[in-house]
């Protein structure tokens, strides 16, 4: 295979290419395909499968390592050591995501309204389901999301940003092209759901705040949600662009453990309000503080 085959997919290494390889290397981490523990295919096996170069593969390899996803040893391979927690329910049970969006798209109506830094974790939602509702062909009538995201020339952040100034604005353009990239891939299948007709209603919002988000949240068809906090770390970020690792503060989103609460039959249970106070909390941010643009970022 020739090793400048990845152009064919990209604006260069640095482009899309990277980024969609990252993409579908994340999604199988978090749905199960690569289980903990488990080994990944060779670099090599990867590189043929995507029809990329290894050189690829190896950048974005190394930064799943960087991100704790996986971790590589001479002769033994790369292997899993984190992959998508479950998420703690009412009833005990453990549940993942995954299970829980896949019961949301079983409704003839599903809402989302979600709060996060990015939405990379939300595109492989939307990219799984997609995938479901063209094979199942459920009887899904309406999509509605409204979703909040950090505004572009966001004040006072905290991260992603580099340790050393002269590095910032290059780490902060790549956070911003992933929430373009990830913006992007769920209206695209939304509204190719719509189109298509698998879908007959699709309403899709995005509103940008000069907030940044200390925490992730889902709001799911009026009833349920979905909460994890952003824990700040310190690690190296891969600049594709630049082809090195700066240290930055930043946080880890994809695969952060969730906590998970529903509505019961008591108003004032604990579930129930703090579904409610969230409820609230979303709309006023949404009508009050977040305003709407073209929805790239």
């Amino acid at each position: 295979m020739s090793e400048d085959v990845s152009e064919d997919r990209s604006d260069g290494e640095g482009g899309a290419t990277y980024q969609w390889v990252r993409g579908e290397l994340l999604n199988r981490l978090t749905d199960g395909t690569y289980v903990l523990d488990s080994r990944l295919p060779s670099q090599r096996e990867l590189a043929e499968e995507f029809n990329v170069s290894r050189d690829t593969v190896q950048k974005v390899l190394r930064e799943l390592a960087g991100e704790g996803w996986i971790t590589s040893r001479q002769g033994s391979g790369t292997r899993v050591i984190r992959g998508q927690s479950p998420i703690s329910s009412p009833g005990g049970r453990s549940v993942s995501l995954e299970e829980l969006m896949d019961e949301a798209f079983q409704k003839p109506e599903v809402t989302l309204d979600v709060y996060t830094l990015s939405s990379e974790t939300l595109a492989f939602q939307i990219h799984r389901q997609d995938e479901q509702i063209r094979l199942k062909r459920p009887k899904l009538q309406r999509i509605a999301l409204r979703m909040l995201l950090p505004a572009k020339n966001l004040t006072g952040r905290q991260y992603p940003k580099a340790v050393d100034d002269k590095d910032d604005a290059a780490v902060w353009e790549r956070h911003l092209d992933t929430m373009r990239r990830s913006t992007d891939a769920i209206q695209e299948k939304l509204q190719g759901l719509k189109a298509e007709g698998y879908v007959p209603s699709v309403d899709l919002e995005i509103r940008y705040v000069n907030l940044q988000p200390t925490q992730k949240v889902y709001l799911v068809n009026g009833t349920a949600m979905l909460s994890a906090p952003y824990v700040p770390v310190m690690r190296p970020i891969y600049l594709v662009a630049h082809d090195k690792h700066v240290e930055a503060f930043d946080v880890l989103g994809v695969g952060a453990p969730l906590t998970y609460d529903v509505k019961d039959d008591h108003e004032h249970s604990p579930a129930s309000q703090r579904v409610a106070n969230h409820r609230k909390w979303f709309d006023a941010m949404w009508e009050l503080l977040a305003r709407a643009e073209h929805h790239r970022p």
